[in-house]
């Protein structure tokens, strides 16, 4: 019988969990004829998450487990903790705060049977602010731009991938990245179903304006030379401009007797250049700070302990 797996990364979600495990262990009844699994992994929550998981996974142990991590370490580590103990012959991956229909998965499933070894649900609008809507339309459209080309033009973070896709991104076992965009990358042929994104009804969000900033830097540095080449071309240009303005002030000098006075663009130049230096410094420091992180080899993720039953232990 062909297992299906789902991983579901956990953070501040008390208030959700109650009916984002009884709708996914609704959709395993309509999966009939597979075997069910739900990987739920608690990113260090500060809140009543974690117990409520475990009395889930006790009503339920053949179904569920629930794995936690030390700390917060992250959304992606915790979907790459949660791909490690998943052992379905396909794996999915939902949030838990069921902004995304689950019942998607019965289609992809659909599609994985088929053949398709990826299958992602594309966010073809979202009830969100406009706001938002903007900058994640800004964020996916620069991806498509000057990272992955036809990379899905509202992106996804709901997908499923079969066990061979699963296999590679544990081997790769790449720190500071973007799970999706890293599946994307891998080149498997993708399916895509798209679907709206629901409002958030319960809880609040920690998914914070620093976690989307550090986000966005560790798409565009694991997956485009953007951000070096430009440096480059404003390196250039800072420097035909200063030597240009220097031949002009040579030439008035020297031809018009224009005297060469004031402090005003002396300052102004050293501010700008300056400036431009420190910019490109930040850029090159982040490159250089991945690299010491992946020739450290610290990992991604460190696993306290895994709740599941005698028996899944047992197979594995």
């Amino acid at each position: 019988m062909k297992k299906i797996s789902i991983v579901i990364p956990v953070y501040f979600n008390e208030l959700n969990l109650p009916d984002t495990v009884l709708q996914l262990l609704s959709l395993g009844e309509k999966l009939s004829g597979y075997s069910f699994e739900l990987v739920f992994v608690d990113d260090g929550s500060g809140d009543s998450s974690l117990e409520v998981l475990r009395e889930y996974q006790s009503q339920n142990p053949k179904t569920i487990k629930v794995v936690k991590l030390t700390r917060n370490f992250g959304s992606m580590a915790a979907i790459q903790a949660g791909f490690t103990v998943a052992s379905g012959d396909c794996v999915g991956m939902i949030s838990a705060d069921l902004q995304d229909p689950p019942e998607i998965f019965l289609d992809m499933v659909s599609y994985w049977e088929k053949g398709c070894k990826a299958v992602f649900a594309v966010r073809q609008d979202r009830e969100e602010h406009r706001i938002q809507k903007t900058l994640s339309n800004t964020y996916y459209s620069l991806i498509r731009r000057f990272a992955l080309a036809d990379y899905p033009n509202g992106g996804f973070d709901f997908f499923l991938v079969d066990r061979q896709v699963v296999a590679e991104l544990n081997r790769i076992q790449e720190k500071n990245t973007n799970i999706m965009t890293l599946v994307y990358w891998l080149g498997y042929k993708p399916v895509m179903i798209p679907y709206v994104r629901k409002r958030r009804t319960k809880g609040k969000s920690r998914w914070t304006l620093a976690k989307k900033i550090k986000l966005f830097i560790d798409t565009f540095v694991a997956f485009s030379f953007f951000p070096i080449r430009l440096l480059s071309v404003l390196g250039l240009f800072v420097a035909f401009g200063s030597f240009f303005y220097g031949a002009f002030v040579l030439v008035y000098w020297f031809f018009y007797g224009v005297e060469v006075k004031g402090y005003v663009p002396v300052f102004v130049a050293l501010t700008f250049s300056s400036g431009l230096q420190m910019a490109m410094l930040g850029v090159l420091g982040e490159y250089l700070w991945r690299t010491l992180d992946e020739v450290r080899r610290r990992p991604q993720f460190v696993i306290d302990e895994i709740y599941q039953s005698s028996e899944q232990r047992t197979k594995e």
